[in-house]
């Protein structure tokens, strides 16, 4: 149960500390505050994202050592690719100049926009996509594979974080245009360094 349960508080915990940080996502930025973010943020987060500790506390999963141990560190690794990626991304918007951030490598479009092409961003364009996912995922593997039920949440957020890399594929490409080719063969990946 902990498992499930430590990952969800750290990620509740995560997004009220960094909260100005959710204020620059795709989410608030490009979507706004509609129908869907609303219905999601009341409805569907809820019920998805605790989907596993209602499994677990009705179904309890014993893991052997070894697997929870895998399971504990696969969610810390990922949760720190999706926090340190996302913070990085952040302290650059804010002050390109910070000393946490200046020595980050990037260019500049014609727009007069900055795209990182080294630290975090350098590795993958959406390497907080790939956090966040393993993240969710680790959460899955907490119910252990009694049921495909425990899953739905891995499998419905990996069609939503394709889906809005699609879209923010599409809007960057129309966005910089030739710089876009240029950013995307200095960063070839979009989440996982050297496989995709």
């Amino acid at each position: 149960m902990w498992l499930a349960i430590v990952p969800q508080i750290a990620y509740c915990v995560d997004t009220l500390v960094f909260e100005r940080n959710v204020l620059t996502t795709m989410d608030i930025v490009t979507d706004g505050f509609g129908w869907m973010l609303s219905f999601g943020d009341l409805t569907w987060v809820p019920v998805m994202y605790s989907l596993q500790a209602r499994f677990l506390a009705f179904h309890p999963v014993h893991h052997s050592s070894p697997m929870a141990a895998l399971i504990a560190v696969m969610a810390v690794a990922s949760f720190l690719v999706f926090r340190l990626s996302n913070s990085e991304k952040n302290a650059f918007r804010t002050d390109p100049n910070d000393p946490k951030v200046r020595h980050l490598k990037y260019i500049t479009t014609e727009s007069g926009s900055k795209l990182l092409v080294s630290g975090w961003w350098g590795m993958a364009r959406h390497i907080n996509y790939t956090g966040d996912w393993f993240f969710g995922l680790a959460q899955c593997l907490a119910a252990g594979f009694e049921t495909p039920m425990t899953y739905f949440f891995a499998v419905y957020f990996l069609v939503l974080l394709l889906h809005r890399n699609y879209r923010d594929e599409c809007k960057c490409r129309d966005k910089y245009k030739k710089d876009w080719i240029r950013y995307c063969e200095q960063v070839p990946y979009l989440f996982i360094p050297y496989v995709i």
